[in-house]
């Protein structure tokens, strides 16, 4: 049974790595779903192990984020702010900037692959519409979008997941990771703007042929939940149970139909989650991540110090990416530091810059850009994404040593 259980899992994360197997159509999503149901097939697991397996806690609490971030959506706010954003001014920087700072403070609140989701097609057609070439902007857009979301436990889903695991608080994680997350803000716009300097063009008139209408009674609903959303982080109600509360409040609606809502749930990335849990709990059952801890533990390399947490979270993040491989360690990894734990939220992240597969955001943005006709590459990502994965790791590594929370060696 064990050799069983260790070739679905070697299988999924193979699959993890590659996006799908070739020759056939089945995603991240749809692999890590077959290998949980031939777990439950050879018998690796029965169904009561699966209910187990999963944290709901992390699953409410995404699929809580969703709908709110579904109350935004329907009230055009998402698309209202890229094409404000595209027409913000006429200078290249200011643009730039406007990019940056959108995309990184709402990735904080709302998770960051909704925000690019949302914000992709509508900043393309706004830049396209001033003759402007939406490529730098896009990058700008999903590397703001990942460093952003860095800050808080709830800007990702990596986050949530750390955050669920530790028991972690909101504001102390804010502390703990918002500074080197403005940084990266800080980074994204100075090596966006160094590699594509000379080549932005000026804007070319305002993009006036595109409008969107605004709700603002919806958006006026979505904001007093984010402000309560942020009030219930302050008091002992479990985050869980404070983001729920909130998404049943927004799926109350005189105006917007329940099946709508729950229509812009990303249902594919819950399904993910649920079918990892139950993959590296099969693997966990056999007694080999433990061993392989403590073994780790003996020779000194355990990932509590940042010279094996910071190579781990660049090469992992950029092979079976950073959602994946956070799920992985914390399963094999039981009762890590708190200081570990921003240190892996933190680094996690950021390293999903490094390349264009490095992040679900990223290639959100690359697809989602593709659908209205523009192609973001390959090299034209890692031209930007190498220096700035750089740069901003390096600070977050001085200021995780230097504010004590992980040690260097």
């Amino acid at each position: 049974m064990t050799a069983s259980i260790l070739a679905l899992f070697a299988a999924t994360y193979l699959g993890m790595a590659l996006g799908r197997f070739p020759g056939l159509r089945v995603d991240r999503t749809g692999i890590a779903l077959v290998a949980a149901i031939l777990l439950l097939g050879i018998g690796a697991l029965t169904s009561e192990q699966v209910v187990e397996a999963i944290d709901f806690p992390t699953i409410f609490i995404l699929f809580g984020l969703m709908v709110l971030s579904a109350q935004y959506a329907a009230s055009g706010f998402y698309d209202w702010c890229a094409l404000r954003v595209a027409r913000a001014a006429r200078s290249p920087a200011r643009l730039l900037a406007a990019t940056v700072l959108v995309a990184g403070g709402l990735s904080a609140l709302l998770a960051n692959d909704v925000v690019v989701f949302a914000m992709t097609p509508m900043l393309c057609v706004g830049l396209t519409a001033r003759r402007l070439d939406p490529r730098p902007y896009l990058i700008a857009l999903a590397g703001a979008a990942n460093a952003g979301s860095a800050a808080t436990v709830i800007g990702n889903p990596q986050n949530i997941l750390i955050g669920q695991i530790g028991h972690l608080d909101f504001w102390r994680f804010l502390g703990a990771c918002g500074v080197p997350a403005l940084v990266g803000l800080g980074v994204v716009y100075a090596v966006v703007w160094f590699a594509w300097r000379g080549r932005f063009g000026l804007p070319d008139g305002d993009g006036d042929g595109e409008r969107v209408e605004l709700d603002r009674p919806q958006l006026a609903k979505a904001v007093v939940a984010t402000l309560a959303l942020l009030a219930l982080f302050t008091t002992s109600l479990p985050q869980e149970t404070g983001v729920l509360l909130v998404a049943g409040a927004m799926l109350v609606s005189r105006r917007l139909a329940t099946r709508n809502m729950l229509g812009m749930v990303d249902w594919h990335l819950l399904v993910l989650f649920a079918a990892l849990f139950a993959v590296n709990h099969a693997l966990g059952l056999t007694g080999l991540p433990a061993e392989m801890v403590d073994w780790l533990e003996r020779e000194g390399w355990l990932p509590d110090r940042l010279v094996v947490m910071t190579p781990l979270a660049l090469v992992a993040s950029n092979s079976i990416g950073n959602v994946p491989a956070v799920i992985l360690l914390l399963k094999a990894w039981p009762g890590p530091p708190e200081g570990a734990l921003y240190g892996l939220a933190v680094l996690s992240t950021l390293a999903g810059n490094l390349l264009l597969p490095g992040s679900l955001a990223n290639i959100i943005v690359a697809e989602r850009a593709q659908a209205v006709g523009v192609r973001l590459g390959f090299l034209d990502h890692a031209r930007c994404g190498v220096p700035m994965t750089i740069l901003s790791m390096a600070f977050a590594v001085l200021w995780l040593w230097a504010t004590g929370w992980m040690r260097l060696s």
